[in-house]
This record gives structure tokens, C-alpha cells and sequence, in this order.
């Protein structure tokens, strides 16, 4: 009889299906060197069935995506520059119409008069509801100081506020030539970024800004004089001269002013008429307009004069405002206070 089969080798492996009923895969004639077993072979369809995800993958790497990039980089070269964000926050500044100088002619010794003025235009300078069409400058005009303590005050002051003029070359006397010389300097000081309107205006007035600016906004650049007439029951600006309350020139004419021998030798006595007879004499200031009624003087109990009436809407300045319980009156018809927030700390009635 012949002998029986020998059984398989222990180390045979399985099928891949995982499956002991079916026959065993042949194994390789090579064997690793630390055991019995060793990796199937396998077929040319397995082979196949493995490479051809990879060369696929191969494919698109190092044709399609290099040639997608560039096609992408030929499409934003040829199409508009894409726009720049713009930076959070920031605002878009409006050019001003124009820029005014104004100099308050006072004395040094009026700290409480010059603290006054500070607060009244310097909350409608800093106005958000009402910001000014023009560049408004303040500055408060004397001459050289004589006394000890102003020459410790006003340094304090112009640290702080950074906004005094102090004159050289002249008296503190109005009419002894301060606003010649104030009108001069002014040219000399910004030649070089001048003003498109230079107005002068006593400490006693107030001027409301926006309505100012509001009217010189309206006026010529050139050859301009602007003011309240005189005398008070005139209407007519080429009569005679502009009330030294508040008048302005525009820039041309304070150059002009500055190197005029018909200013320079008529330059003490009134002031305001002076600065009528200059123009006069030099034919200057053929665009003149009268701001009255809205520039006008207090109002007393008993009327002076046609200068004087009661606050309206439409008032551009208030003159003669000698002390605080006027300026108090003022303020308060034109409601100043209004944008005081309720608060803890205090409470006004």
C-alpha cells in the first residue's frame, strides 16, 4: 500500500481571504534568516492595482497643480490691483475752507478774562456736533511785560496753552499803535503758512465760530475788509471804517499793512479809524461787507447808540461784555451749557 501524504509545514500561510478552507497561498523559497516565514508574491493585477493610485497621485503633483498655480498667477497679474483695506478707525479728514487768525488784543494782567475766553472758544474748536468748515486759530495778543510776576505767569500760561503773542516794540496802550504792531508782526510770524483771514477783536467780545465762519466762508480772499459799520446808523461799508469790536483783512492786506509806509507813519491814534484811513489812503479794501445786525454791542437798559440790541439766532458777536454776570448772559441764551452730563459730583440747578 502506499503511504499517507505528510502533513503541511506549520509555517504555511493562509489565504489572504482569511478563510482555513481554502488551500494555502504558495510561499516564496526565501526565508528571512531569524524565522520560518516570508511575504507573499504578488501578482501583475495587485501590482498594477497598488501602483496606479500612486502614479496618479505623482501626476497631479508635478503637472496639474504647478500649471493650476501659474494660470492663477497670469490671471492676477493681468486683472486690477486688488484694494488695499483701509485702517481700522480712521477718519476722513475734510480739508478746511479756509484759515483764520484771530488775535484777541488784551493786556497780561487779565488771567481771569484770558480763562474765560480759553473755555468759551475752545469748546466750539473741540465741537463734535458742529465741527468748523475752516482752521480757526486763537491767540491772545499783549505787548512786552513789565511786571515780575508776569514774566512768571504768562510763561505758565504759554506752557500750558501754547497760544499768547507777546509784542515787541510797542506801549499796552490800543490806540499807541498796538494793532499796528500786531498786524505787522502777524505777517512777519507766518509767512511762511499764512492765514487766509486775519481778524482782530477786543477781549470783551464773543464770537460765536460756526456763525463766523459760516459768514467769512461767503467773503473774497483778497482785498477784503470785514466788519460792523461806523458810524452805528450806517449800513454802508466804504462810509467810513469797521467798529474794533471784531474786523477782518484778509491776508493780502495785512502784507500789505506790514510794509506800508501809510500805515507805519499813521499808526497811533483810534485804532479802528486808523485801519478805515490806511485803506483809504492806499485804495485798498474794495471788497468790504458789514456783518451788522450780527455783530452788535450789548444791550444796555438804556440804549446808547444803534450798535446795541437784544441776542438773536443769527448773532455772529457780542461786544461790551465788561464782566461775568454779562458773559453769564450770554452763555446761557445761547444755551453753552448744554452739553453738561449729570453726574454725582454735582448738582446745578
Amino acid at each position: 500500500m502506499p503511504s499517507p501524504p505528510p502533513p503541511p509545514p506549520r509555517n504555511s500561510l493562509k489565504s489572504f481571504m482569511g478563510n482555513g478552507n481554502h488551500a494555502p497561498q504558495q510561499v516564496g523559497t526565501k526565508q528571512r534568516h531569524g524565522g520560518g516565514g516570508g511575504f507573499p508574491s504578488l501578482s501583475a493585477s495587485s501590482k498594477a492595482l497598488v501602483l496606479l493610485p500612486l502614479l496618479l497621485l505623482a501626476f497631479i503633483f508635478l503637472f496639474v497643480y504647478p500649471k493650476e498655480f501659474e494660470l492663477q498667477a497670469m490671471l492676477s497679474a493681468c486683472g486690477p490691483p486688488a484694494a488695499e483695506p483701509a485702517a481700522a478707525g480712521v477718519a476722513v479728514v475734510r480739508k478746511p475752507d479756509f484759515r483764520l487768525l484771530i488775535g484777541v488784543l488784551t493786556r497780561a494782567d487779565l488771567y481771569e478774562r484770558r480763562h474765560m475766553l480759553r473755555m468759551v472758544y475752545g469748546l466750539q474748536l473741540a465741537s463734535p456736533e458742529e465741527p468748523l468748515a475752516a482752521h480757526v486759530d486763537v491767540r491772545y495778543v499783549f505787548c512786552r511785560l513789565y511786571k515780575d510776576d508776569q514774566r512768571v505767569l504768562v510763561p505758565l500760561e504759554i506752557l500750558v496753552h501754547d497760544d499768547v503773542i507777546v509784542l515787541d516794540g510797542c506801549e499796552e496802550n490800543l490806540n499807541g499803535g498796538k494793532t499796528y504792531t500786531f498786524l505787522s508782526t502777524v505777517a512777519r510770524l507766518y509767512a511762511d503758512e499764512p492765514y487766509d483771514y486775519v481778524m482782530k477783536a477786543d477781549d470783551d467780545i464773543f464770537l460765536r465760530l460756526p456763525q463766523l465762519v459760516a459768514s467769512l466762508g461767503e467773503m473774497p480772499r483778497d482785498d477784503m475788509y470785514y466788519g460792523a459799520t461806523i458810524p452805528c446808523d450806517s449800513m454802508d461799508p466804504f462810509r467810513e471804517y469797521m467798529a474794533g469790536m471784531a474786523y477782518a483783512l484778509s491776508w493780502d492786506l495785512v502784507q500789505w499793512i506790514a510794509t506800508s509806509d501809510v500805515a507805519r507813519n499813521h499808526s497811533v491814534g483810534t485804532e479802528d479809524m486808523l485801519t478805515g484811513l490806511w485803506l483809504r489812503i492806499g485804495d485798498k479794501g474794495k471788497n468790504r461787507f458789514n456783518a451788522k445786525p450780527a455783530i452788535h454791542d450789548y444791550l444796555n437798559p438804556v440804549p446808547v447808540d444803534q450798535c446795541e440790541h437784544e441776542f438773536t439766532p443769527s448773532t455772529i458777536g457780542v461786544h461790551r461784555l465788561k464782566s461775568n454776570p454779562r458773559w453769564a448772559e450770554a452763555l446761557k441764551y445761547f444755551n453753552f451749557t448744554a452739553g453738561l452730563k449729570p453726574s454725582k459730583f454735582y448738582k446745578i440747578d
